[in-house]
């Protein structure tokens, strides 16, 4: 007679060896002569509530560079404690703190630009919890992912989905999810024209790829050879190079059905003076106002209201990404609608990387590997 087989152990969670000290990129002198040197600083311990993770790759987003120049006109990151910026960690975890349900041991998880939100206030309940009066903003407020091992609330830490490479979906904690939400927002339709003023950074590339797989048609307005091949690789179709180009406005009207874009979507500050040229005649298009500027720069988008009327134009601004956008970003990333497009640097190189995105030279993203 047959007999039924015992069921199976369940599988042990891995068990890590955390070190007392990581490497992490440093703040000194916050301001316009700030530097970043790489040191060894104490690994946190997880409280209640809370998750260690060990991050693999971190993104390096232009918002951090705004916290070490402290241009923004916030509060300094000095003001609440904190070293070491970023907001674009992939990694996994390696300690639960108390009170903690859900999560395991080497499971992967990100953190994002909010750390975590009150999730009892009206806009948690609808949607804009990035606006949350009570938010936390991570690699302001709290320390971010330009340290190795962080603390990351069990409650708002993102799941990582398997088959995305860490390097791809650090990026996605901001600048894919932060496009995704700009994009669902502006309302566009398959076939509409979405220009990208600045396509060729690291948001914007993400916002092009993004605005390809739902249906929309990318053009981007942005200059240099290495953007141009990346831009159109990523699915726009078509680039104009505003350096070379006597009449930028004209000629996006003259790609998109002699009209003009039906949506903008500004990522680069420097951008926003001529954003609204590139809607050309078109009724009822959308300006998406993502890049945001230091306080001291000029940044206006001057146009009479009388245009806006008779035009049936929109002016919106969006923030960052909630939980609900980063996860639908990474579901673009999991499909392979949304692929790698970083420059991928080891953390002593922390430093160099920084200057050279502060100065213009990063096509795409660029990421740092805590591995390498």
């Amino acid at each position: 007679m047959a007999t039924e087989a015992a069921p199976a152990a369940p599988a042990a969670e891995p068990q890590y060896d955390i070190p007392k000290e990581c490497k992490a990129a440093v703040i000194h002198d916050i301001g316009p002569n700030f530097t970043v040197k790489v040191e060894m600083v104490p690994v946190p311990e997880p409280g209640p509530g809370q998750l260690l993770l060990k991050l693999n790759a971190t993104g390096i987003c232009y918002s951090d560079v705004h916290f070490m120049l402290n241009d923004l006109g916030a509060p300094p990151m000095s003001f609440f404690g904190v070293k070491s910026p970023g907001h674009e960690g992939a990694g996994i975890v390696v300690k639960v703190g108390e009170n903690v349900s859900g999560w395991k041991l080497g499971e992967r998880a990100g953190i994002k630009p909010m750390w975590d939100t009150c999730q009892s206030c009206e806009l948690c309940w609808n949607d804009k919890e990035t606006y949350c009066e009570k938010v936390v903003h991570t690699g302001l407020m709290v320390t971010g992912s330009y340290q190795q091992y962080v603390l990351s609330p069990a409650r708002y830490t993102t799941r990582i989905p398997d088959g995305i490479p860490d390097h791809l979906a650090a990026p996605v904690m901001c600048s894919a999810s932060t496009m995704y939400r700009s994009l669902a927002e502006s309302g566009l339709r398959p076939g509409d024209w979405a220009a990208f003023p600045g396509g060729g950074g690291g948001v914007g590339i993400q916002g092009v790829q993004l605005a390809k797989a739902m249906g929309f048609r990318p053009i981007v307005v942005d200059t240099g050879d290495a953007k141009q091949t990346m831009a159109l690789e990523m699915g726009a179709e078509a680039f104009v190079d505003f350096k070379a180009t006597e009449d930028v406005a004209k000629e996006v009207a003259r790609i998109a059905d002699g009209k003009g874009a039906h949506g903008v979507f500004v990522t680069a500050p420097n951008a926003y003076a001529n954003a609204i040229s590139l809607v050309g005649s078109r009724i009822g298009a959308k300006v998406m106002c993502i890049g945001l500027p230091p306080q001291e720069a000029n940044c206006m988008l001057q146009i009479p209201p009388g245009q806006l009327i008779s035009r049936n134009l929109t002016v919106k601004g969006t923030l960052v990404a909630g939980m609900g956008d980063t996860a639908k970003a990474l579901e673009f990333a999991a499909r392979g609608a949304l692929k790698q497009i970083c420059e991928v640097v080891p953390v002593d190189q922390f430093p160099e990387a920084i200057a050279k995105l502060m100065r213009g030279e990063v096509a795409g993203r660029m990421v740092i590997d805590f591995n390498a």
